[in-house]
């Protein structure tokens, strides 16, 4: 290892981190990393990967910038070294504007040796812009199989992170994730220029874990749940899909005497955080919760995980089942397996995939635009009828092909309040400024509290550039002299080269879109191949990212003869006929305009909502979800085969 002695690296490991010895695989991350050299860590949930970034920020020269997907996590990597006196901050959509500037301040003077940020701060180019100012000695890109179209979690913002990273001079990568196949950790290589020699895999074998898969059908699983909770396998924390499952099962467990508790995104900020917190103290025994649970919850003695709906991929089982045992203890892992949920899992698969029409839309709108233009991804939901992730992925892949640059996002509206007398606060500029400001505020139209001003219209009105607009609102924020309320984020962007075929590129996208559809649902089918196998369970995973594991694991349903092998219990399709027929003739006449395409059809009749739809409030209609227990893929051939002319 050249640079730091390995004596130095344990000496830091020790005093700052108060560790005796690393765990498998962080010393040749590290000594990478030390050297110069980008590398990738694909350790398991709970295996240790942010060392690998946080012990080499403290020997190397300059920042170490670190891309992590959820503000949370953030806040608690930065507390966490807080108390260990080491200097690290984030920047995030949270904080104030005295709190950013603290941020600035610490990158100045040296003191902060990491800043945390999520992906989406990074594409702002003037954030970039500041940022150039500093030495950037690592980028470390946490949850990095969001890079892949072909992982499980894509986010179109992660694709421009190893191009951000070159722009920034970052003197070495560090991708990291706990859930990578093959075929994505060669992805992520790929991007990053990370050497196979480089790339540093731990097993995905846990042996304290004991995999279960229980067919059960959907009216047993309440009964089910509650038997095996009262068996005293707490603390405990059970999957679901939907936010309304999770408040409706832990209102049943707590019925029953089980101290549960409901965790999901749409509950208060605050209403997570005093969940979490009595989770942790062991106040609450069970977690009932959607995904947005288990990130970053460092709760080593979590004695069972169920997965009480069916997950969308292997991936995101085995990170939600490695949240269990971490003490090493023996932990039970069981999937309560019903073929039901596949209808609702297809559908979110479904709904995201745009039209070639609605792709060819979108693309129109973008591109012929002028040299320099701004949009806004919320008008262009409505106007294309595409859901906001797909049209981020469109923009992305657009900047990527070399056809726009993302220059700086802005808001376009604000409200305002005066802080101090009008006369006053003019008082201090000299005439010019006055006028330029009495004519700003003239313009703005007044309600009962807030003076409203759409600065594009706003800057028409009065013949001044919508800059200079936008710059004299900061600047009197800044000064205290008025509250403002910004709305209606846009993003800037620049015609680098337009494409000569527009159509091509619609088809060639609906082609990408198709095959990530196709994708996701083949990793649906292999959890419930997984679910109905009668191969050891633990090997079955292993196999899936590219483990072999000889001889079966000896402690799973299969290997210990418990397991009930064969197709996972399903109610029947319900059948519809001249009834159901009729209304969806009845509305297909009616010619919306947000359900003129067969799969905008198909969405509305299984109950998933769209951005024209939503907009037309179609989802009042007796026809929305009116086949919601239907397979997608049936209501899509019955409506392709409709004259919708």
């Amino acid at each position: 290892m050249s640079g730091p002695t390995d004596s130095q690296v344990d000496t830091v490991l020790a005093e700052r981190f108060g560790l005796p010895s690393f765990r498998e695989g962080q010393r040749e991350v590290i000594g990478a990393l030390l050297d110069g050299r980008n590398a990738l860590a694909v350790f398991p949930t709970g295996g240790g990967k942010s060392l690998c970034y946080q012990l080499p920020a403290l020997l190397l020269e300059g920042v170490t910038l670190v891309v992590s997907p959820l503000i949370a996590l953030m806040k608690d990597q930065v507390d966490a070294l807080a108390k260990r006196g080491i200097a690290a901050a984030r920047f995030d959509s949270s904080l104030s504007r005295e709190e950013g500037a603290a941020v600035w301040r610490g990158l100045e003077s040296g003191q902060t040796k990491l800043l945390y940020v999520a992906p989406e701060r990074l594409a702002n180019a003037g954030f970039r812009a500041k940022l150039r100012r500093f030495r950037v000695a690592m980028l470390a890109v946490d949850e990095a199989h969001c890079i892949s179209e072909w992982g499980h979690n894509f986010r179109p913002d992660y694709l421009k992170l190893a191009s951000f990273g070159a722009e920034l001079g970052a003197g070495r990568v560090l991708a990291l994730t706990a859930t990578a196949t093959p075929r994505v950790s060669a992805d992520i290589r790929e991007r990053f220029g990370i050497a196979a020699a480089d790339h540093v895999q731990l097993s995905f074998r846990r042996p304290n874990l004991e995999l279960r898969a229980s067919p059960v059908s959907g009216d047993e699983r309440d009964r089910e749940l509650l038997g095996r909770l009262r068996g005293g396998e707490a603390p405990a924390v059970v999957y679901v899909t939907l936010q309304f499952t999770a408040e409706r099962v832990a209102t049943y467990l707590a019925k029953n005497g089980i101290a549960a508790k409901a965790y999901h995104a749409g509950l208060r900020a605050e209403y997570r955080a005093e969940v979490q917190e009595a989770f942790m103290a062991g106040e609450v025994e069970v977690v009932v919760a959607t995904i947005a649970f288990g990130m970053g919850i460092d709760k080593a003695d979590i004695r069972s995980v169920y997965h009480y709906n069916l997950p969308k991929s292997l991936e995101n089982y085995v990170q939600e089942v490695g949240r269990a045992g971490r003490d090493g203890r023996p932990s039970r892992c069981e999937l309560l397996a019903c073929a039901d949920d596949l209808t609702v899992l297809e559908n979110f698969i479904y709904g995201d995939t745009p039209t070639a029409a609605a792709l060819r839309s979108l693309l129109d709108r973008v591109l012929r635009q002028g040299e320099e233009f701004d949009l806004s991804s919320y008008e262009l939901a409505g106007s294309c009828d595409i859901r906001p992730l797909v049209i981020a992925t469109v923009l992305t892949d657009l900047e990527l092909r070399g056809v726009i640059a993302a220059t700086a996002p802005f808001y376009s509206t604000f409200k305002v309040q005066f802080l101090r007398d009008l006369e006053r606060l003019l008082h201090g500029y000299d005439e010019r400024r006055q006028r330029f400001l009495r004519k700003l505020f003239a313009a703005g139209k007044q309600g009962r509290k807030w003076l409203s001003i759409d600065t594009a219209e706003v800057a028409m009105q009065i013949g001044e550039d919508v800059d200079r607009v936008r710059r004299a609102l900061t600047h009197l924020e800044e000064a205290g002299d008025i509250a403002a309320q910004p709305a209606g984020l846009r993003q800037g962007y620049r015609m680098l080269e337009p494409p000569s075929d527009i159509g091509a590129l619609a088809d060639e996208m609906a082609a990408a879109f198709a095959a990530r559809e196709a994708a996701d649902v083949g990793r649906l089918r292999g959890v419930v191949a997984f679910a109905e196998g009668d191969r050891c369970r633990t090997a079955a995973v292993l196999r899936y990212f590219g483990e072999d594991l000889e001889g079966g694991c000896g402690h799973c349903d299969v290997c210990l003869g418990e397991a009930q092998p064969g197709e996972l219990p399903r109610r029947e399709a319900p059948e519809w006929g001249d009834e159901e027929i009729g209304a969806i003739g009845a509305l297909v006449a009616e010619r919306h305009a947000a359900l003129r395409a067969p799969r905008q059809l198909a969405r509305h009749l299984c109950g998933l909502t769209s951005p024209a739809a939503t907009r037309a409030r179609l989802g009042s209609r007796d026809t929305f979800a009116m086949l919601e227990d239907v397979p997608f893929a049936d209501v899509l051939a019955y409506c392709e085969s409709l004259n919708m002319g």
